[in-house]
Formats: structure tokens, sequence, C-alpha cells
């Protein structure tokens, strides 16, 4: 079978692939990049589209032509770098629903979310329910599934956060004592029931809430990771939910993936739901949280990665507020004045000396200021690498007594390129 997979970059969407081609399917990935998509995958076909841009049936039409079924597994959580819930979630795929009717392309199985219901009351929730209705309204045969907390061995957006806070070191933060309830679903269960659903004679016009066997607190799920990755016994903090809103509410401000209102407002309405529909309809029993962790034993880049969760933001910040105090303290008159002096005994002229050193300080403010808003931060990173490689090696032809200063000036570039170099190697979401 030809299948379009939409999202197919995300999370979900990417183990979506892997188990269509497992399955002997012919994917074609709907995604935003492409060329880098496809040295991913280089035995499958790309398709450019942009939900929150392709919101009218002829987007979608020509890129059904020899498809036979749609997975959609495109979403976002939080509505960051211009993308709409109303276009992500609900013009766009009702646009690529009616141009699988006109194209003939009757299967379709769309990924929306367990709790995705009015009563939650976030954008999220109302468009993910808007969407599903949209594709229920349809004759296609149409397959909806709604899950709860989706774990698989890699972990992306809310599930490394979760991954990150188990592996604290002194303590693990609980939002509010952790009571907050989940039915986690391993990834392979998921995908191998979407797999089912496009078998010839699979049964169609269902709508699932595609729940685990288990219902686990938080408490529980971050204990269970902690233990997946072999680090000692949890030692749990509860953290009042007014200061995790305030948190949620500078992640709104900041644009943060995990850590917003969104996130915050969906974990306190409840993840839990009775699976047994789900189960009847694939034929297969989903496996509890604990034998979903024990199938894929944690290796010691998932400790790693735990690990980096937390440190990846903070380095970055820290790199931010370092480049952003080294362009405010440097445009004090007294530093332009000392620097603008060493520059002299070089052979450069005063006024010379100083316009270069309010140049470099204005780059300096920049560059904080694109760290700390997330701006490029990759590009910036390089940029400050060649800053902290650039300003030594300048002063080293300049005035190579600089080196010599008791503070360690000039050396302390050298931690500050190591720590630039370790932010570009992390810095990717994906």
């Amino acid at each position: 079978m030809r299948v379009l997979v939409t999202g197919a970059n995300g999370f979900i969407g990417g183990h979506v692939v892997a188990a269509l081609l497992a399955a002997g399917h012919a994917v074609t990935g709907c995604v935003r990049d492409p060329a880098a998509w496809r040295r991913r995958w280089p035995g499958c076909a790309a398709l450019a589209c942009d939900f929150n841009r392709d919101v009218a049936p002829e987007d979608w039409r020509p890129r059904l032509d020899g498809i036979d079924a749609v997975v959609n597994a495109a979403g976002i959580l939080s509505e960051r770098g211009g993308q709409s819930h109303a276009n992500v979630h609900v013009a766009a795929p009702a646009a690529l629903f009616a141009a699988c009717r006109s194209a003939g392309v009757r299967r379709v199985i769309h990924i929306s979310a367990l709790g995705a219901d009015e009563a939650a009351g976030t954008g999220y929730a109302r468009s993910k329910r808007a969407a599903e209705e949209a594709l229920a309204a349809t004759d296609l045969e149409w397959v909806i599934l709604r899950p709860s907390l989706v774990y698989a061995g890699a972990a992306y957006g809310g599930t490394a956060l979760m991954r990150g806070l188990a592996a604290l070191p002194w303590a693990v933060p609980l939002v509010g004592g952790g009571g907050q309830r989940f039915c986690p679903l391993h990834m392979d269960d998921l995908t191998r029931a979407i797999c089912r659903f496009l078998e010839p004679g699979a049964p169609a016009r269902l709508r699932l809430d595609a729940a685990g066997p288990d219902a686990a607190s938080l408490r529980e799920i971050l204990a269970g990771l902690r233990g997946w990755l072999g680090l000692g016994p949890a030692r749990f903090v509860r953290v009042p939910v007014g200061l995790v809103a305030l948190a949620c509410r500078i992640g709104d401000a900041l644009g943060w993936a995990s850590v917003n209102g969104t996130a915050l407002r969906m974990l306190q309405y409840g993840n839990t739901a009775d699976g047994r529909a789900f189960r009847d309809a694939i034929g297969f029993a989903p496996r509890g949280f604990a034998a979903g962790l024990a199938s894929q034993p944690a290796t010691t880049q998932d400790r790693w990665h735990a690990r980096l969760v937390p440190v990846r933001p903070l380095l970055r910040w820290l790199l931010a507020l370092l480049w952003l105090a080294s362009g405010a303290i440097g445009l004090l008159p007294a530093s332009i004045g000392y620097g603008a002096g060493l520059l002299e005994q070089a052979g450069l002229p005063r006024p010379a000396g100083a316009g270069l050193l309010y140049a470099a300080c204005l780059l300096d403010l920049a560059l904080g200021a694109a760290l700390l808003l997330r701006w490029r931060a990759r590009l910036a990173g390089a940029i400050g690498l060649g800053l902290a490689a650039g300003y030594p090696l300048v002063l080293t032809a300049l005035a190579p007594w600089a080196w010599a200063d008791p503070l360690g000036a000039l050396v302390k570039n050298l931690a500050i390129a190591g720590a630039t170099l370790a932010m570009i190697a992390i810095e990717d979401d994906r």
C-alpha cells in the first residue's frame, strides 16, 4: 500500500514511517524540509508541505496522486514560530480530508490526543477536537486514534521533559504532588495498531481512546523512568502548582515547547481512559508501562540525553548572559577607556580603538539577545564561536601581552569556545 504520512518528521510520525516500511508499505512523507527528510529516509518519497499554510483542498490534491491511504500525525502543542492551532489542527486537516474524498483516497487514520475535549479549556484541545469532528463528518473510511502519553526508547517534547526530570541528581520535582494520571501507551503498540487499521477489511469509522492497560500517576511514571535509566531511588519534592504556572507563563512568553500554559492545563485535565474498545479493535493487548520500558533497555546514550534535557537550555541561557554582560560592561566609559588605551599601545589610534570596541560590544549584545530568544541558535552559536576565537587572535596580533592578564580574560575564551561547541552539538530538537 502507498501511504502518505503527514507530520512524518515528528516523534509519532517518524515511528509511523518506520513501522509502515517494516510492514512492507511504500511511504511518502509530507514535511517542511523534504531534502533533509530524504537523508533520513533515502528509500522514501518526500513532498513539501506546511500545515500553517496549506489550508485549501487544492493544496493537497496533487500530493495524493497514487496514494492509497493517509496517516495524519501532524500537530503542535503550543502556538509559536507563527504557527496556529486553527491552521495546523483544523483548516489544513479539513482541506486534506476534502482532498482525499475528491482523489478517491478512502482510508484515513488521524492521530488526535486523549483529552481533546472542549472541557479541557485549551486552544490545543478545542482544535484537536474540531479536526476529529471534521473527519467524522465525512464518508471516508476513517479511524481517529486519541493516544494517552506515548513513550518509546526515544523521547521528544513532553516525554523528553519527563525523562529529564526523572534524571535530576538530587531531587525530582512533582507538579502539585504528582498525582496527575496517564494511561501510558508504548509507541510500538500505537504503530502496530496503525498498521492493523491499514490491512484489507480493517474496521473503519472508529474513534478510539488509545490507552495503555495501566493508569499511572506522574510520580509513578517519573519513578519508573528513573529506574529504567539505572539511577538510584528518587527523592521527590512537591512544587506548588502556582509556581509551575509562573514558569509556564514565562514559557509562553519565550515560546518554550514543553513548559507552557497549554502543557500545564492538559496535565491538570487528566489523561486516562478505558482502553478496552481500542484493545478489541486492534486485536491485541498493549503492554503495561513497566513491560514497555523493559522491552527497550536504557543505554548510556539515554542517560546522556536525560541528563542533558535541563542542561541544554541552561547552557544557552548562560552563554546568552555572558554575551549580554560582556556587551553591557564593555560599553561602560571605564571599559572603553581601558580597551582603547590597550589598543593604543599596539599602535591603533584611540578614536579608532574606541570605535572598534563599541562595534564589538554591540555585536556581543546582539548575539546574547539571539541566544536568549533562541533565534537561529545554532547560527548564533557559530558566530559566538567565531568571536570566542577571533577576539584572542586579534589581541594576540595587537597586544600579545594581554595573555598575561592575571584574571585570564583571554584564556577564558577557550572555555567559552568549548561550551559553545557543546551548545551547538545538542541544540537540535528532532
